[in-house]
């Protein structure tokens, strides 16, 4: 399934006027949280971000997080260098990605000039104002997806998983706000059990694992659907988009929106396989700044999934499978051919049939 609609530019709606008090009160808010946290420190996990990897070129404020991040990680010393019976964990107070997540949140309403992203409203909820806080405000017993839509607050641990999951946040807003809605209204008519039903899988596949497909070549999204490697990798490959050197001519390019992929991408593994959807766009959208590229595609992606997810029989396997490291330019490796002749990893899958 795709999605082709021409390009709109997404600054078309950007508010110029001055703060409003609700805005006001979110910086209020944050601010509180940066003061108590924002000296405090991460563990050594977080030092083995390659913060120049690719994959992660799209984040927004990528720049802050990263600097931020770096500076806050510490790097656990060798058992070499201070013995096996010395080593204890390294302490820290809690609620530190929180508090960097909501300063970047802060500057990408300052920076873009656009209102502060909102949850989706509900018959019994008015759209609340999202802001990341600590994992201990969840209420015990509350499933973490109402919170979320019922009080805009986002609960955030101290691990890379919530690190990650927070910048998505901050780049697909609208598109996280919505399969957070969607994710309320099963729990709303089936309750939360061990079964999650077909609607909450595909959403929780594409949340933890997903990667978005943007091309101006639809040929090459219906191949990447057919499971047809050399159509839409290999021989395409001048065609592709590089994140460290953005091109305007390019037509097609991989935005990973899977927060449990970017974790597990810490380490990358020739096997590691995204699930993908598809959005066809216009030429024009790769003569777009990064920062306009994600405003226009938090909007598609979240009128696609809308429309996926509204379909009855809707199933993860609606999602299409990529080796991520096979995308162009996301890997040195993959510029030789024969990286794709892997049949472990770039299976045949569902292709199409002949026809006669």
């Amino acid at each position: 399934m795709t999605d082709h609609q021409p390009f709109s530019n997404p600054r078309s709606d950007i508010r110029h006027d001055s703060p409003s008090d609700s805005d006001s009160s979110l910086a209020g808010n944050i601010n509180g949280s940066v003061n108590r946290n924002i000296n405090e420190t991460l563990d050594g996990c977080f030092a083995e971000i390659d913060w120049q990897a690719p994959w992660l070129r799209h984040l927004c404020q990528l720049d802050y997080l990263s600097r931020t991040i770096i500076s806050k990680s510490i790097v656990q010393p060798s058992e070499q260098e201070i013995g096996l019976s010395s080593i204890a964990p390294l302490n820290h107070s809690p609620d530190v990605v929180a508090a960097v997540l909501n300063t970047a949140l802060q500057q990408r309403v300052s920076d873009l000039a656009i209102p502060p992203p909102t949850t989706e409203p509900t018959h019994h909820h008015q759209a609340q104002t999202l802001r990341f806080v600590s994992q201990a405000a969840l209420p015990e017993g509350e499933s973490y997806e109402c919170f979320i839509g019922e009080s805009g607050n986002i609960p955030t641990r101290d691990n890379l998983h919530d690190l990650f999951n927070g910048s998505i946040w901050l780049t697909f807003p609208k598109t996280k706000a919505l399969l957070n809605h969607y994710h309320m209204l099963e729990i709303a008519e089936q309750g939360v059990s061990e079964s999650r039903g077909r609607v909450r899988d595909t959403i929780t596949v594409f949340d933890e694992n997903g990667a978005v497909l943007v091309t101006a070549d639809a040929s090459i999204g219906d191949a990447l659907i057919d499971f047809d490697w050399q159509a839409s990798l290999v021989n395409t490959r001048k065609q592709w988009d590089d994140p460290k050197q953005p091109n305007p001519h390019a037509e097609a390019a991989v935005y990973i929106f899977g927060h449990a992929l970017l974790e597990q991408l810490i380490h990358p593994r020739k096997p590691l396989c995204a699930h993908s959807i598809v959005i066809n766009v216009t030429a024009d959208f790769f003569a777009l700044s990064l920062s306009q590229r994600m405003q226009h595609l938090d909007d598609r992606v979240a009128n696609y999934m809308d429309t996926l997810l509204s379909q009855q029989g809707v199933t993860p396997r609606q999602l299409a499978p990529l080796p991520i490291l096979g995308v162009p330019y996301f890997w040195e490796e993959n510029h030789d051919s024969h990286f794709y002749e892997d049949t472990y990893v770039f299976r045949s899958g569902r292709r199409k049939k002949p026809k006669r």
